[in-house]
């Protein structure tokens, strides 16, 4: 008989793998034990780590984060079959059907629109879908275990969605200048709840902003992250060479190198 992890398609030996692992007979000790809970964390650490090696721009680092990503689903998938709920045949059989029946102008007679008019179709049928499964409002289904910035975007996206919108970015900004203005009044008490509350404000109203904008918050802040990072490792880097590590300078003394890294950078 010929041994499955010796199959030529990928996905049919990939899935074998898993199942060896989870084997109470002769497989691995750490992957018997885990459960839906425990390896969502790492479900979520590789989605991360797929974005990441996408900002990089390094290939090679995505080819193997995306088989990190896809062994999670087949660690998942598998958790299920074992528990007679659902295998990963029937995980890539409904996602193939959601896109079929959520692209009716590419494998229907639907006549074909362009990007804005197809997103607005794609929404229009998952409101449907919602409703269908028993939604009684706009925001029913946000994950709660979305990262808050993505739950906030994803909450204005629906509110949009019912006319609940800005008419343009500027009365947003007004609606930050009001935040921060809040935020300032708080600094005096030190009342930390409502400081969080107000920050809380001023952070959902970004959120807001770069939705209206049409900029993904989490790649702006990724990005404003990625960048802090260069200029201080420069800092860092210009401290070592008069021998000095940049703890030992004064605040003064790192603002002044933090300002030649900037000036020296090249204009965006």
């Amino acid at each position: 008989m010929t041994d499955a992890l010796d199959n030529p398609r990928p996905m049919t030996r990939l899935l074998e793998v898993m199942r060896r692992l989870r084997s109470p007979d002769g497989g691995c000790p750490w992957d018997q034990q885990q459960t839906f809970r425990t390896i969502a964390p790492y479900t979520i650490e590789e989605a991360h780590e797929v974005a990441d090696a996408i900002e990089r721009e390094n290939l090679d680092d995505l080819r193997s984060e995306l088989g990190d990503l896809l062994f999670q689903v087949v660690f998942h998938a598998q958790l299920a079959e074992e528990i007679d709920a659902f295998d990963f045949d029937q995980v890539a059989a409904s996602i193939a059907d959601k896109l079929i029946r959520r692209h009716p102008h590419v494998f229907n007679d639907a006549p074909n629109l362009d990007a804005d008019a197809q997103t607005d179709a794609w929404e229009a049928i998952k409101a449907e879908e919602r409703a269908q499964a028993g939604a009684t409002s706009h925001l029913d289904d946000v994950p709660a275990a979305l990262p808050a910035l993505s739950r906030a975007l994803k909450l204005q996206k629906r509110a949009a969605r019912a006319g609940f919108d800005w008419t343009d970015a500027s009365q947003i900004l007004d609606k930050m200048r009001e935040e921060l203005a809040e935020l300032e009044v708080e600094l005096a008490s030190a009342d930390l709840d409502r400081l969080e509350d107000e920050l809380g404000d001023v952070l959902f109203v970004a959120a807001n902003l770069s939705r209206k904008l049409k900029l993904d918050p989490d790649a702006a802040l990724r990005r404003a992250n990625y960048k802090f990072e260069r200029r201080f490792r420069a800092m860092e880097s210009i401290a070592g060479q008069s021998g000095k590590r940049i703890e030992e300078f004064d605040l003064d003394q790192q603002e002044a190198l933090w300002q030649q890294v900037k000036s020296n950078e090249p204009p965006n």
